[in-house]
């Protein structure tokens, strides 16, 4: 049988093991100096490719997904700007999504601490970083822009206007820090985040240019209530907008008129603008800088230092500035020599949750030796402010008027009244801990079921009296009707005494 010929048994035929040996090193210097000569001759025409960083991490039990993608330089519609732009993919579970598209002219890369690599394009003075990034955290999210935003309050809609070849993005976003609260975002305007090719064809002409940078923000959801205007608005607010030190334009979606003219002086100290009512605006206004709901910390009346440059401490010190308070600390007995009583606030309530007995509770403090101040708080910001701060000792049942201890001096005393119906955890979470944060001293005193005027309402074998736990799982609108709506409370003044006697001890401290 014929041996079958193959061009390796040709090869293998023709030459020695040691000139195969040589012709093979000599074949592959040859293709290295083919590949060489081929680098040399077109490396003017081979430009740097995609880059592409992904990076996983955790952040409030969310994953957080940032994606950095290189791309060159393009022309802007009105004028040459090499970009480094971020747009918005798709709305997922993600804490932070951020899609970065980065010029790449020569320069050097630089790794920053988290991770993000940004490229320095040093031989192009007029770049700008181009930029939006969408962060989505437990209690609320915001996107920051960077470039040619155009705001068209008509459609409630914010254009990143960048003519390059990007895949188009969009991104919907209620501005108002209560995310996730579905009853609250029925009074949210929602808006449309667009960025990409698409985006640059429908963004309209500017009308107006402004040189400095805006903030979109709701005063709708639960605004009215003085408890959420400042956890879900002016706390966020502040967080959001204090690092431009009042230069920054607040573009109010949702206003309403008279929550503008309660917070006058607090929306003056950091802005030193015009509010602009972006949902009735005909005009599309243009900026560099925009920023799109609030930042805030998911606890209720709380900064955390580690994540924000602020603090409590610092925001009380805002607030006293806003309104000319004069008082810094609560007073101290031991210093003053008893030459000066304390001054306690009874904050009373008209309807729900008032006290049966104020005249019993005011005479009975006197007694012990303090000024006693009763009033009811309203929408007059300056004025509640002014008498808050006067004040060493502030007492009131469960609510949102207690929400006004943000302005009693250091070192005061909170206490709070807790009516039945299992407020424990509501009473700890709105007033208690953010109060340590105040640098206040909180008492908490729970009432009995014989200080309440449900038993007037209910027989004494009720639910309602020995099971709140029952109708809570019924819902928050029956609790509510029953617990916040219906209840009074007729203080036990002997009972009671105990607890004014303790805060006349801390104040000696």
């Amino acid at each position: 049988m014929g041996e079958k010929i193959t061009y390796e048994t040709i090869f293998a035929r023709s030459f020695s093991r040691y000139d195969q040996k040589k012709l093979g090193y000599g074949a592959f210097l040859g293709c290295l100096l083919i590949a060489l000569s081929f680098c040399i001759v077109f490396k003017p025409y081979l430009g740097p490719l995609p880059v592409l960083n992904m990076r996983m991490s955790m952040d409030v039990g969310l994953n957080m997904l940032r994606i950095m993608d290189s791309f060159s330089s393009e022309k802007l519609r009105g004028g040459d700007i090499s970009s480094s732009m971020t747009t918005i993919v798709t709305e997922t579970s993600s804490s932070e999504i951020e899609m970065v598209e980065e010029s790449n002219t020569t320069g050097t890369n630089e790794t920053i601490s988290n991770g993000t690599t940004v490229i320095n394009n040093k031989n192009s003075s007029q770049q700008k970083e181009m930029k939006t990034v969408c962060h989505v955290e437990e209690s609320t999210e915001f996107c920051e822009m960077n470039g040619d935003i155009r705001v068209d309050g008509k459609s409630s809609t914010v254009f990143m206007a960048v003519d390059t070849m990007v895949a188009n993005s969009s991104w919907v976003i209620g501005p108002y820090a209560r995310r996730g609260d579905e009853e609250a975002f029925k009074r949210i305007t929602k808006w449309s985040i667009k960025s990409g090719v698409d985006a640059y064809e429908e963004a309209p002409q500017c009308d107006r240019r402004h040189n400095v940078p805006a903030i979109i923000f709701s005063t709708g959801g639960y605004a009215g209530n003085n408890f959420h205007d400042y956890t879900d608005i002016v706390l966020p607010l502040y967080l959001t907008s204090r690092q431009f030190d009042g230069e920054v334009k607040f573009l109010i979606t949702d206003k309403n008129p008279w929550w503008i003219e309660k917070f006058r002086n607090i929306l003056q100290k950091l802005s030193r603008y015009e509010l602009v009512d972006i949902d009735k605006e005909v005009n599309v206004h243009c900026f560099t800088s925009v920023i799109v709901g609030l930042k805030r910390c998911p606890k209720e009346l709380k900064i955390d230092p580690s994540k924000s440059p602020y603090s409590m401490k610092e925001f009380r010190q805002f607030l006293r500035s806003a309104y000319s308070l004069k008082k810094e600390n609560a007073i101290n007995m031991k210093d003053n020599g008893g030459k000066k009583r304390p001054r306690l606030l009874i904050v009373s309530r008209k309807s729900t949750r008032a006290f049966t007995n104020t005249n019993a509770i005011s005479g009975m403090a006197t007694r012990l030796g303090y000024e006693v101040v009763v009033t009811e708080v309203d929408s007059h910001v300056a004025r509640v402010a002014e008498m808050v701060n006067s004040c060493d000792v502030m007492m009131g049942v469960h609510g949102a008027g207690l929400t006004n201890m943000v302005f009693l001096p250091e070192n005061a005393i909170l206490i709070q009244v807790i009516p039945i119906g299992g407020f424990e955890w509501l009473a700890k979470t709105d007033f208690g801990e953010p109060s340590k944060d105040m640098n206040l001293r909180y008492i908490g005193y729970k009432i009995k079921t014989e200080e309440s005027s449900l038993i007037q309402q209910y027989p004494p074998d009720h639910e309602v009296l020995n099971d709140p736990y029952a109708v809570q799982k019924r819902g928050w609108y029956e609790f509510k009707s029953i617990y916040l709506q219906k209840q009074n409370v007729n203080l036990d003044v002997d009972r009671f005494r105990a607890t004014l006697l303790r805060a006349l001890e801390l104040l000696h401290q």
